[in-house]
Formats: structure tokens, sequence, C-alpha cells
């Protein structure tokens, strides 16, 4: 199976439905879906481009995890939730923009995606989830919008090219280890002393 078009009369991917199909290079999701279920193209190492129509909703826990070759993604406006895990180790994956309609960046949501230079995290998320950028080695800056009120744990660790970081008043909450391992690290325990516990990141080492 090298490329698939799912017919219009589907509402739902479900979990798992193409996972591990590593020969596996395009899929057109059709408008109509409106969930992309948990692991649904899960290891789909050759998958290179992927068309996330506007009525999707949710895209399920791992649902792309270790798509090696994903480049680029544009995520839709629908789109409220992104779970656990959906992107990671997509480590050709260069770009992706988060929609407005996102209220919360699951745990691990873009974990080890290398190559990762910019991220767009929009107004209207509140939540970024522990570990949710952790290894993106090649990313250099972030803005966190007002709407952000936690930064979950080892959020941003070892995202080693990360020099710039904006960090709104409307944080009340940096989780242990958030920004270890990244060279703004100690700028932001400067600036922002009161944000991070060091008897937190204590006990999580």
């Amino acid at each position: 199976l090298t490329s698939v078009t799912i017919p219009e009369s589907v509402t739902k991917i479900g979990e798992s439905a193409f996972d591990d199909c590593i020969r596996l290079t395009s899929v057109t999701i059709p408008e109509g879906v409106t969930e992309i279920g948990a692991r649904a193209f899960y290891g789909c190492s050759r998958l290179t481009s992927v068309t996330i129509p506007e009525s999707v909703t949710k895209i399920g826990e791992s649902a792309f995890w270790s798509c090696d070759s994903l480049t680029s993604v544009t995520i839709p406006e629908g789109v409220t939730e992104i779970g656990d895990h959906a992107f990671a180790y997509c480590c050709s994956l260069t770009s992706v923009t988060i929609p407005e309609g996102v209220t919360k960046i699951g745990d691990h949501a873009f974990s080890d995606c290398s190559r990762l230079t910019s991220v767009t995290i929009p107004e209207g998320v509140t939540e970024i989830g522990g570990w949710a950028f952790e290894n993106c080695s090649s990313l250099t800056s972030v803005t966190i919008p007002d709407s952000v009120t936690e930064i979950g744990g080892w959020a941003f660790e070892n995202c080693s090219s990360l020099t710039s970081v904006t960090i709104p008043d409307s944080v009340t909450e940096i989780g242990a280890r958030a920004f270890v391992g990244t060279p703004c690290e100690k700028k932001l325990r400067k600036k922002y002393p009161h944000l991070f516990s060091f008897w937190k990141d204590f006990f999580s080492s």
C-alpha cells in the first residue's frame, strides 16, 4: 500500500487504521472526517505528505508517531485537541502551524522532532504539555501567547538551539526541567525566578 484516498462517506479514521503501513507515501483525507484516531498513521515512516481537512477537530494520541518522512503539516482551524505523542519522532518535520482553536498541546506532542525550526503557538492555548517539544534540537525561538498559564515539565528540555523565549505574565507555573539543556535557561531563571522551583527540579533529576 503506497497511497490511499479515503472516501467521503468516512467521518472517523479509526484507531491503528494504517498502523505501520511502512510503504504508504501519501494520503488524502476528505472533508467530513472529524477525528483522526489514536495511532492512525503510527510508524508510517515513508509518509511524506498528508492533507488534514477543515472538518477535523481532534488528532488522537500517537496519530502520526514516527512518520519519519513527513516534512510539514498544517493543522486546520477546527482542531481543538492535539493528542499526546501526536507528532512525536517526526524527525523530518521542519515547521508546524497550530490553529487558534487548540487549547492544549498534549504531552510529547512534538517531542524528538529534531529538524523542527519554528512553531507558532496561537492565542487560545492554555497549556503546553510535559515533554511537548523535548529534544527539538533545531528549534531556535518560540513565542508563548498570553493565554498560556502552564508550561509542563520537560516541555523544552534539550532544545539545544533555543536562544529566544518570550514568557507572558499569564504563566503561573513552569514545570520541572522545562528548559534544561537550552542556551536560554539561565536567562529565564534570572528573569522569572518566581516561576521556577528549585525543589521541583531537584527531586525530578
